[in-house]
């Protein structure tokens, strides 16, 4: 599979606040990581370097005055200015360079995009994209521009009928279902954490979608504690099945990794083992043309090695367990451990044990989304037509 990874060293010189609990110290970390394991090459495993997108390009998923007001969100102004925007608060605050970083991102996108567009790469994975939570004209959820949204109208406009969303971030992908709420050409599915207990406190069964888009917003809410077998049951009982009747032109997804037990934004209990299935599955269900986007994930020891092992299975190349001497070395230099402290040895984790009585109430709960989703909505997706 010919694959390409969206890089630039100038993902983690942007820093949100001091104290923001998203670090893009782990983009970096990420990229060496999969460089120690030897992942990349010129030809089929190819980096490639990160370019901003245009104002044109953020056009195809927000307005005008949103765009104008991220760019020029630095000059003085009122705070409720501001505020009308979802700009200045504190998952969104608004650092130096916040405009040109987040076109960054975007533009890193844009790039995976056409890479797979062309058919130059099956596959394409942008470890800064994953912006989900931001809406057409407000910042949310640590997200400006909402990359996979921009991304999604690109397809859409350059004549790809079908294109289907699958997220499997902790948190809600809110800001592309709603962006999407209204149209039959772009399935959205989500799987994440319960928004009774989790941001953005959306998601839920009975969110399918609107006029032509009704049935065509899927969403999974999963209880606190869920684990790698819960998540894996949500994911095939709904994912597959709604794929193969979709029959995207496109697989876009969001593999964020705060699902992850010790990440201290969610309160899921997924591991490596569930994570990597998950991913397996992704590029058995591709279309051929896939678009990878990072996502959450905000304990610095689960990122890189969750998206290092991600990227190891689209190029199907299977990994050593211990983890390279450079990496463990860089943990200490980006300060992820301290100098005295035992680095972490192994790439995998253990398996998360759930004791059975909660395993067997998290899927009695379960089950009753998985079955409103196969008898309500599964209705509504019209398969693809045949071409004969």
């Amino acid at each position: 599979m010919k694959t390409a990874f969206i890089y630039s060293d100038e993902f983690e010189q942007f820093i949100y606040t001091p104290d923001h609990p998203l670090k893009p110290a782990r983009f970096k970390l990420a990229y060496e990581l999969a460089k120690a394991y030897g992942l990349f090459g010129p030809f089929h495993h190819r980096v490639i370097k990160a370019k901003p997108c245009t104002v044109e390009d953020l056009l195809l998923a927000h307005s005008v005055e949103y765009v104008e007001a991220v760019e020029h969100a630095a000059d003085p102004r009122p705070e409720w200015d501001l505020l009308m925007y979802g700009l200045g608060t504190k998952d969104t605050p608004l650092p130096a360079h916040i405009y040109d970083w987040s076109r960054l991102s975007v533009g890193a996108s844009m790039q995976a995009a056409k890479l797979v567009e062309s058919g130059e790469a099956e596959v394409a994975f942008n470890v800064a994209g994953g912006q989900h939570h931001a809406f057409r004209n407000r910042a949310s959820g640590f997200c400006y521009f909402n990359d996979a949204a921009v991304i999604i109208q690109w397809f859409l406009n350059n004549g790809y009928e079908r294109i289907a969303y699958v997220d499997i971030d902790a948190h809600h992908g809110d800001g592309v279902q709603q962006i999407f709420y209204r149209t039959d050409r772009v399935l959205t599915i989500s799987l994440h954490e319960t928004g009774f207990s989790a941001f953005p406190g959306t998601g839920f069964e009975r969110e399918i979608g609107e006029e032509e888009g009704t049935g065509y917003s899927v969403n999974v809410p999963l209880l606190a504690g869920s684990d790698d077998d819960v998540f894996w049951y949500a994911f095939n009982e709904v994912v597959p099945p709604l794929l193969d009747m979709f029959q995207p032109d496109v697989l876009i997804t969001q593999i964020g990794v705060d699902t992850f037990c010790s990440d201290p934004l969610a309160k899921l209990n997924v591991t490596t083992h569930g994570y990597c299935r998950i991913i397996e599955e992704f590029k058995r269900l591709s279309p051929g043309k896939w678009v990878a986007l990072g996502g959450g994930g905000y304990n610095q020891l689960n990122v890189p090695r969750a998206w290092t092992l991600a990227w190891a299975i689209m190029c199907g190349v299977g990994l050593p367990n211990h983890l390279p001497r450079h990496y463990q070395k860089l943990l200490k230099k980006y300060q992820i451990i301290g100098e005295n402290d035992e680095p972490p040895q192994e790439l995998r984790d253990l398996r998360y044990r759930t004791d059975l009585a909660t395993k067997i109430h998290f899927l009695i709960e379960l089950e009753k989304t998985v079955s409103y989703i196969k008898t309500h909505q599964m209705q509504q997706v019209r398969p693809r037509a045949s071409s004969s």
